[in-house]
């Protein structure tokens, strides 16, 4: 009975944790309530502030959850990767695959809660109010794990310039993530934002090819390159 007793708490626990995924994605965090989310879990108001205190702890809850999972999948597969590469270490085509493909890993399948769990880092990672703070807190020992490594697969990159393309890539992986429709419109149904798959499978050559691009591996300063727009255009946008 106490075993019974047991699952059934930490069911509607999870229950919890998956309602707040889903709105929380959905209309962020001032644009719901906790007692909306009990409500959308089934579960009284009361059950919710008992596990969660308030929607702060929720919401921070409903991060961790995942996080923590997918956070050692991607180091595993990373410290893999680093020991199956030899003394030269893995090149930056395969630490971008590395990096991207853990969340089709089979052990973290696509269903409806990591779906929402990816349009939730996407809304933090893109909040003024949440991307520094939140962002570290649940990924930074990932992110300075590859950072490294991306160090050492291009050794010749400037720091300021190795920054600049976490940021540009960190900003793409989510709003590919969040799967907002928004390629279905624009490309007439030929594109999905929900195939995941058909994302990555194009996002890891198009992010390594940037990565080297920037990250010259010649020395020369790519910010220094001479701009290709149309000179009437610059003079509009000065």
């Amino acid at each position: 009975m106490y075993q019974e007793k047991t699952i059934s708490k930490g069911r509607r626990k999870d229950k919890i944790l998956d309602a707040a995924e889903k709105l929380f994605a959905d209309h962020g965090f001032d644009g719901v309530t906790l007692r909306q989310i009990a409500d959308e879990a089934g579960v009284d108001l009361a059950l919710a502030s008992y596990h969660f205190g308030n929607k702060l702890g929720l919401f921070d809850a409903a991060l961790t959850r995942r996080a923590e999972f997918m956070n050692k999948v991607r180091l595993d597969v990373l410290n893999k990767c680093i020991e199956e590469s030899g003394p030269q270490g893995p090149d930056i085509e395969t630490l971008m695959e590395i990096s991207i493909r853990p969340v089709l890993d089979p052990d973290m399948p696509l269903t409806d809660g990591w779906r929402n769990y990816l349009r939730l880092v996407a809304y933090v990672n893109n909040s003024g109010q949440w991307g520094r703070d939140a962002m570290t807190k649940y990924f930074e020992p990932v992110l300075k794990a590859y950072l490294e490594a991306w160090k050492r697969a291009l050794p010749k990159a400037k720091d300021e310039d190795l920054y600049w393309c976490y940021h540009f890539f960190s900003g793409a992986l989510t709003l590919s993530f969040a799967q907002t429709g928004r390629i279905d419109h624009y490309s007439k149904g030929l594109c999905k934002s929900t195939d995941l798959q058909a994302a990555c499978k194009r996002m890891i050559p198009f992010m390594a090819a940037g990565f080297k691009a920037l990250c010259d591996p010649e020395g020369e300063d790519q910010t220094q390159n001479k701009s290709i727009m149309p000179q009437r255009t610059k003079i509009y946008l000065d």
